[in-house]
């Protein structure tokens, strides 16, 4: 799968920002948040496109810091954050045997299993976008993905997260 969701197809750059993307982080790292909530409590043999529908069905996230669920589930997330959004999580579900295999390779001394769940969905969508997303570039995977772990993660995952990503855009180097 190809990363679909990095296409120019997005609203011009002087229209003004939706509530969702009013803050300093922007639409693409909101949509990369949400992703990670969706991918957080995914077990394997999962209908994705049933995941997807109930995550959006009944989950909103205040724009505070930690992102905290909000009971009001009127508010529509914007096209653009849950288009991107799900283009991560599907490509994630759809190439999950290979990034796995990656992450495997990557992190010695840890499997899956041991990894914390937090840790294990950011590294799966930082492979995910480094494999099947060449038009992003390496340096902005790692970063968004390090800026990631700072939130959800322990004081360990940036660097853990760091580490690991670094490894996997060298394959990708190597490979080009």
């Amino acid at each position: 799968m190809v990363c679909a969701a990095h296409t120019q197809n997005t609203p011009d750059q002087n229209s003004r920002p939706s509530r969702r993307t009013a803050d300093k982080r922007g639409a693409r790292r909101v949509a990369r948040e949400l992703a990670l909530k969706v991918l957080f409590d995914f077990q394997r043999g999962s209908d994705v496109r049933q995941i997807l529908d109930q995550f959006w069905a009944n989950f909103r996230f205040a724009e505070d810091e930690l992102g905290e669920p909000l009971e009001d589930t009127s508010v529509p997330v914007p096209f653009e954050i849950q288009s991107f959004a799900e283009s991560l999580v599907t490509g994630v579900f759809s190439n999950l045997d290979r990034i796995d295999e990656i992450l495997k390779q990557y992190s010695a001394n840890w499997t899956l299993e041991r990894m914390a769940r937090v840790d294990r969905a950011i590294l799966r969508i930082g492979i995910y976008e480094l494999l099947y997303c060449p038009q992003v570039p390496a340096s902005v995977v790692i970063n968004e993905a390090i800026e990631i772990a700072k939130r959800f993660g322990s004081k360990e995952t940036p660097g853990f997260v760091n580490g690991i990503l670094d490894q996997v855009a060298r394959l990708r180097e190597t490979s080009s």
